[in-house]
């Protein structure tokens, strides 16, 4: 007898194409017209994080927009990105902001419940270290069960794995 159907519910983002995404804006803040002379930039922070800087909070606010709008254009959901306050910093403003990635036990936690509560009978969800696993006697609950998280807002970008 063949195990049960199932799905994992993971919070991903690929790192290269936030590399592309930051590449990308590097390159539109020194050419675009209303970034001349700015001095804006962004740069990497360590693994997760990253930083945007100018010298007013008008241009390293655009310059996070600039951000974001290359992050849509790459398929990366803006609920990967956690950007801080705008703080002064030397002679200019800067901007903090992290890669979420992974689900946090509280998270997990909410999405299991959603699916106790809301989902087809028969289905279970295991929270496995920072994911969680579905699992049903049939596939057309799995695919109920992806349109109910589909529909719900958990402050996460949730993508689908594993389906088999």
């Amino acid at each position: 007898m063949a195990a049960n159907p199932s799905f994992d519910i993971v919070s991903k983002v690929d790192r290269q194409e936030v590399d592309n995404a930051l590449r990308q804006t590097e390159k539109d803040l020194t050419t675009r017209f209303d970034f001349r002379g700015t001095s804006a930039a962004i740069e990497w922070s360590g693994e997760e994080a990253l930083f945007i800087t100018a010298e007013t909070e008008d241009r390293v606010k655009a310059a996070l927009d600039v951000f974001k709008e290359k992050l849509v254009k790459r398929n990366i959901s803006l609920k990967s990105l956690e950007p801080g306050e705008p703080r002064t910093s030397g002679k200019g403003y800067r901007i903090d902001c992290k890669i979420i990635q992974g689900i946090d036990q509280e998270k997990a936690k909410a999405i299991s419940k959603k699916i106790r509560d809301e989902g087809p009978k028969g289905v279970q969800a295991q929270i496995q270290g920072d994911q969680l696993r579905v699992s049903a006697k049939k596939k057309d609950d799995l695919q109920d069960t992806m349109t109910l998280l589909k529909s719900e807002d958990f402050g996460l970008a949730l993508q689908f794995t594993n389906y088999r």
